[in-house]
């Protein structure tokens, strides 16, 4: 492994652990993140010269204190966190305060972020930069919005989280339904940056995302075992992500679920996302959102093949979907699932109704698409190819849409 490459892999699996770790010491979010940004700078200056250091973790939480402690001094101010912070540097293995019910650095650094005195989206968009390390641009493109608007957003939720000095552990069992909503907004969203950056042109580490995703969601479970909707997304992800194999082929190219190998999924992740949907299906409380996600995979992975699919259950479960998220995100899905029950140009039709909404997203350009070739409007549907290939997020995507398009290339319509 290279030096560029170590650096890579211990930004993303370490950049939590250290901001989880320097906010706990210094009780400061600020702190945290820029400690932690100076110390993977400090990598990228020294590891080249010095060699990849035997703990990467280790050292890039020690170089991270000794900024923070060092940011402190020179602002000459809070004489008692500069006493705190020097007791820290003195001694580093000084045992932390009672972690609560579980020990977890990065989940007590999630709850956190996730205070109900914050928007939901300013929770969600706080959790993606400071528990998983990404980018302002990245996080400004999955809520479709600016990088400098989401910088202001950012900036503002850690200083109303310094003015109201929100404490940084995982909540009292009374606490927990206030927050557990927009705890599991942000691990669906730290899923789907991993699960989603796909193809030869991405870093391998990114799909390290979705494990932790999943190793939180877990520890979420253990706190929260009854609450169907925490069930619901830990199976969405396992029901998800056994299919990642399945789903670039080896020359990167993105593979459609009706074109997937079947035979290539992940037979454990299934049978265990299957269990969690029935746990909850024998319960006979209303679903959430997620539940319903996770039933519209379950029936997806119990088809042996794409002509096995109930696609009446599907629509079904999306009706039901769209009852609790009226959002055009979901009627696009739901179209899918109509356009198999009733023919392509029913479901063009809804499509076409969410032009102003959808106009940015590359899905729904390569939904449009893709009903306009099976209406034989193959013109229309290699313009729809082509603006669906300008927005997507990634070369395996890019690939196949442009693949679909140039199939259409030489017919007439």
């Amino acid at each position: 492994m290279d030096v560029r490459e170590a650096i890579t892999r211990a930004h993303r699996e370490e950049w939590a652990r250290v901001v989880a770790a320097l906010t706990r010491r210094f009780g400061d979010l600020d702190i945290a993140e820029e400690a932690a940004a100076d110390a993977f700078t400090t990598a990228v200056e020294r590891w080249p010269a010095d060699g990849v250091p035997p703990n990467p973790g280790a050292w890039l939480t020690m170089t991270a204190h000794r900024k923070a402690i060092d940011r402190i001094r020179r602002e000459n101010k809070r004489d008692d966190k500069q006493r705190e912070a020097q007791m820290s540097y003195d001694d580093p293995g000084d045992p932390p305060e009672p972690p609560g019910p579980i020990d977890d650095d990065r989940l007590r650094l999630i709850f956190t972020c996730c205070h109900p005195a914050l928007a939901m989206e300013t929770r969600v968009a706080l959790t993606l930069r400071m528990v998983g390390g990404l980018t302002m641009a990245e996080i400004a493109r999955a809520f479709l919005v600016g990088e400098s608007a989401m910088g202001q957003r950012i900036t503002r939720a850690k200083a109303k989280i310094k003015k109201a000095r929100i404490p940084y552990r995982v909540p009292s069992a009374e606490d927990l339904p206030a927050r557990v909503c927009g705890v599991l907004a942000v691990l669906f969203l730290v899923f789907n940056e991993g699960y989603l950056a796909t193809g030869p042109d991405t870093d391998p580490v990114r799909h390290e995302l979705t494990a932790e995703a999943i190793r939180l969601t877990r520890l979420v479970r253990a706190l929260m075992p009854q609450d169907g909707e925490v069930a619901g997304l830990l199976a969405l992800m396992l029901l998800t992500e056994a299919r990642r194999s399945a789903r670039v082929s080896p020359s990167g190219e993105l593979v459609a679920l009706d074109e997937q190998d079947r035979g290539a999924w992940d037979a454990a992740l299934i049978a265990e996302g299957h269990r969690l949907v029935r746990e909850r299906l024998a319960t006979g409380a209303a679903p959430g959102r997620y539940q319903i996600l996770a039933a519209i995979n379950a029936v997806h992975t119990s088809a042996r093949d794409v002509h096995d699919t109930d696609w009446s259950q599907v629509l079904a479960l999306y009706d039901q979907l769209a009852r609790l998220d009226p959002s055009p995100i979901v009627a696009l899905n739901r179209a899918v699932a109509v356009a198999e029950l009733d023919g392509p140009r029913v479901a063009l039709a809804l499509v076409d109704r969410l032009a102003d909404d959808l106009a940015g997203y590359h899905a729904y350009h390569a939904t449009r698409a893709d009903l306009l070739r099976r209406l034989g409007s193959n013109r229309e549907a290699r313009a729809a190819y082509d603006r669906a290939a300008e927005l997507a997020g990634n070369t395996a995507e890019t690939a196949y849409l442009t693949r679909r398009r140039d199939q259409l290339r030489q017919s007439r319509g």
